[in-house]
């Protein structure tokens, strides 16, 4: 049974001259394809990026207030109160 590749998606990008002599000595430097080099260092960045949007990050002192507000949640606005009716009164009505 021959063995398939499992790339299927070709992706093109146009990169100076002096970027690629770096991305191809450092990809020579790791034993590598410059294909596979590239792929493997845009997987890396992309994964990166989506852990650190996916992170929230606080400062010491919004992390007190944070703990705060949820041990001692301040009373509901009257808003919120008429956006509760709101919502229960849809609720009531789906079920």
């Amino acid at each position: 049974m021959p063995q398939q590749n499992s790339r299927t998606t070709r992706l093109e990008a146009r990169i100076s001259p002096e970027a690629l002599a770096v991305v191809k000595r450092a990809a020579e430097m790791e034993g590598r394809s410059l294909s596979d080099f590239v792929v493997s260092a845009a997987q890396d960045a992309a994964r990166r990026t989506i852990e650190e949007n996916q992170l929230i990050r606080l400062s010491i002192e919004d992390q007190s207030r944070f703990v705060d507000m949820l041990l001692n949640p301040p009373e509901p606005t009257d808003a919120l109160k008429r956006a509760k009716t709101a919502h229960d009164a849809v609720i009531r009505k789906a079920q």
